[in-house]
């Protein structure tokens, strides 16, 4: 990855022996690394068996969860928040399990709409509840920094499964508690 970090800073039309540049390569591809680790991760590994027995069936929610990823089509930064929330039915999942999972797979390429579908079925998944809602709110640079150059514009995206999807009550409690 440094290779070719150095071919794209090289292709521009700079000097790599500049004194701001001669490390840049080597900085950029440990950043990329960083910045799609969630390829790295598995559910498995991040849920750690942090699946608890609970008699609760109402509404749990964690909302907004910071999270940063890189859209597959500019590999620019997106940034934002997003909202889970589930029904549970005779488990609940560890709180800080449920921002893992978000960050998982917010750092992989992938565009907002595919990122939003991934956390709802993972959580549905794992916790195996009656239902379950995401929303994620982001703004993204590949609107901001080049194209239309939109700096106030905020993608939302929302998946509703279960009775999320099936009960309009529930599903208006939910945004009604993230607003």
């Amino acid at each position: 990855m440094e290779k070719q970090y150095s071919e794209i800073i090289s292709s521009l039309g700079e000097d790599l022996t500049r004194d701001g540049l001669r490390d840049t390569p080597k900085r950029a591809a440990k950043a990329m690394q960083f910045l799609t680790r969630g390829y790295q991760q598995s559910v498995e590994e991040v849920v750690n068996g942090a699946i608890f027995e609970s008699d609760t069936d109402e509404m749990v929610i964690v909302k907004e969860i910071e999270l940063y990823s890189m859209c597959e089509h500019h590999m620019l930064p997106f940034i934002g928040k997003c909202h889970v929330a589930y029904l549970p039915k005779g488990k609940v999942i560890g709180l800080s399990k449920i921002a893992r999972i978000v960050d998982m797979y917010a750092r992989r390429l992938q565009i907002q709409e595919t990122l939003t579908k991934q956390i709802a079925e993972t959580i549905n998944e794992v916790t195996n509840g009656s239902g379950v809602g995401v929303v994620i709110e982001a703004k993204h640079l590949c609107m901001m920094m080049r194209g239309v150059e939109k700096q106030n514009s905020v993608m939302t995206t929302s998946v509703m499964l279960g009775r999320f999807r099936e009960d309009i009550n529930t599903r208006n409690e939910f945004l009604n508690l993230i607003r």
